[in-house]
């Protein structure tokens, strides 16, 4: 049986060559993520000393220690955790996912943003951070719920994409100041299916976190709603 699969694998390597999403060389004895070694080393990693909360990178040397921001406004989510830092190559494949429609990205990206879930807390079920339905006519996709279903079936974890909604519209968060980005958010997102997520440990996913203001507002509604716990999940952060 496995020499049939090596066959097949071969045979798809000659029809459809795997080459890098980054530098585009070709793969020999490519893996599912489609990253060449140089290029993979090569990523932006989020690594300690960090926040322990919001997982926000410090400069320098020492122990995981809260961050400022999680020490004067304590966010509504348990943890957030990107494996990346959102530069070079790692910004360069999430703009041409989420702005140039490559939607064929969502599943290197999927797999680059679980690295970053190895100790998620046992979630239950997976909801991703919602559009607005303006800017989802604009876009075609919510580039969250794609990369949740590439980790659904990963994680063979339960997927509601309506669960939580956005309820109006927002300015882009990349200009705004850290209170401008709280006061923005603040009450545009709603639990539809409280009965979902109460009692239930949660992922929240996005592909950015900036500030985490959005993510927090969307954890406050979830606890509201009555969920346990709301770790926050995306492929990369800002370093602020």
């Amino acid at each position: 049986m496995a020499s049939v699969k090596q066959f097949f694998t071969a045979l798809l390597d000659v029809v459809l060559p795997p080459i890098c999403h980054i530098c585009r060389s070709f793969i020999p004895n490519s893996d599912e993520l489609h990253i060449c070694p140089d290029c993979r080393e090569r990523l932006p990693l989020v690594a300690s000393p960090l926040c322990p909360i919001c997982g926000i990178p410090f400069i320098g040397v020492g122990n995981d220690h809260r961050c400022g921001a999680c020490l004067t406004h304590p966010p509504h989510f348990d943890r957030a955790r990107a494996p990346f830092l959102y530069e070079g190559a790692v910004r360069d494949l999430i703009h041409a996912f989420k702005y140039n429609r490559l939607t064929h990205l969502r599943f290197p990206l999927a797999l680059l943003a679980l690295e970053g879930i190895d100790n998620g807390g046992d979630p239950h079920l997976i909801v991703p951070v919602p559009l607005h339905r303006s800017r989802l006519r604009q876009r075609g996709f919510n580039q969250a719920v794609l990369l949740g279903a590439v980790l659904s079936r990963r994680l063979a974890l339960p997927l509601l994409p309506d669960t939580l909604v956005r309820t109006r519209s927002t300015e882009p968060q990349i200009n705004l100041s850290a209170q401008e980005r709280r006061m923005n958010v603040n009450g545009a997102f709603a639990v539809t299916r409280p009965d979902r997520v109460a009692g239930k440990r949660i992922l929240l996913l996005d592909d950015v976190m900036t500030t985490g203001s959005t993510m927090d507002e969307c954890a406050k509604e979830l606890k509201k709603a009555g969920a346990e716990t709301v770790v926050a999940a995306m492929i990369a952060r800002t370093a602020r």
